[in-house]
């Protein structure tokens, strides 16, 4: 998996494919298929349909009697697996490089599993069925085998997290200094420390504070090198937007908010306070 991850001769494929699934016209649709209603990603939601199916299907199959229920559920994890496809692949075109690489494999052996399981339900409907249990049984190993991928993208890469969640647990609470007001332009994101902590402050008019976490929530993009677009601020690598209220994301492939502070000016000084509880939609 780690040479995987470092093979840079997959990007040329990955890069035609990413631009293919981008030029997709979804609209909206989009940031459902992201899952930013649900506050993470619904692909791994929508893949327990496909692969429960799957899995008990095997179990009917070397079950007397359980070859006719077996197909159904063949039936049902085919019918299912197509919007659990729809939602990875939105997700996968907006990864980084290491983990599209990873990801290719991970498509490539769903494929292998949804190519399995239509030859087998076909080969149960012309009467073999011997074929279609030995087909089923090649799609459940090649479906183990893609989940055991998509672990490594979730768990070793950190695909589909939240990569601020450490925020709350890093800032101490109370107040603390982010540096002069003077040295912070209107309307332009700047970065400051709070400790260890990144934050991006966003002045407006009216000497009024926003302040955010800098690192976006879904992959950890610089909020600082991003943009201010009508009271959102624009992530710079994959356009997920923020609210600056609130931190509340308002587009894109984040799931989860921007952690939010508070802001006040004391003798020159802009000061910042983590705001909790966490930021709610409205």
């Amino acid at each position: 998996m780690n040479r995987l991850e470092q093979a840079d001769a997959l990007d040329g494929l990955t890069q035609v494919l990413r631009r293919a699934v981008r030029a997709v016209p979804l609209g909206r649709s989009r940031d459902v298929l992201h899952g930013r209603w649900l506050g993470h990603p619904v692909h791994p939601v929508l893949v327990q349909v496909p692969v429960g199916a799957w899995i008990s299907s095997a179990v009917l199959d070397w079950t007397p009697g359980g070859s006719r229920s077996a197909a159904v559920l063949i039936g049902v994890g085919l019918a299912g697996a197509g919007p659990a496809v729809l939602a990875g692949l939105v997700d996968w075109a907006e990864l980084e490089h290491e983990q599209a690489r990873v990801g290719l494999l991970h498509a490539a052996l769903n494929t292998t599993a949804v190519a399995c399981y239509t030859a087998s339900l076909t080969a149960r409907l012309t009467r073999r069925g011997l074929r279609g249990r030995l087909l089923a049984l090649a799609g459940l190993c090649a479906v183990g085998a893609a989940g055991a991928v998509g672990g490594h993208l979730a768990y070793r890469q950190a695909s589909g997290t939240n990569h601020a969640e450490a925020v709350p647990h890093l800032v101490p609470p109370g107040w603390h200094h982010a540096g002069p007001v003077a040295e912070l332009p209107v309307g332009r994101p700047v970065r400051r420390m709070i400790g260890e902590v990144a934050v991006v402050v966003v002045r407006g008019a009216g000497d009024t504070f926003h302040v955010l976490a800098d690192s976006c929530t879904h992959l950890g993009g610089p909020l600082s090198e991003g943009a201010v677009e009508n009271g959102c601020l624009r992530c710079p690598w994959h356009a997920s937007t923020f609210r600056l209220t609130d931190g509340w994301n308002n587009h894109g492939p984040a799931t989860a908010p921007q952690p939010v502070f508070d802001a006040r000016v004391a003798d020159g000084q802009l000061e910042v306070r983590l705001r909790t509880p966490p930021p709610t939609p409205h």
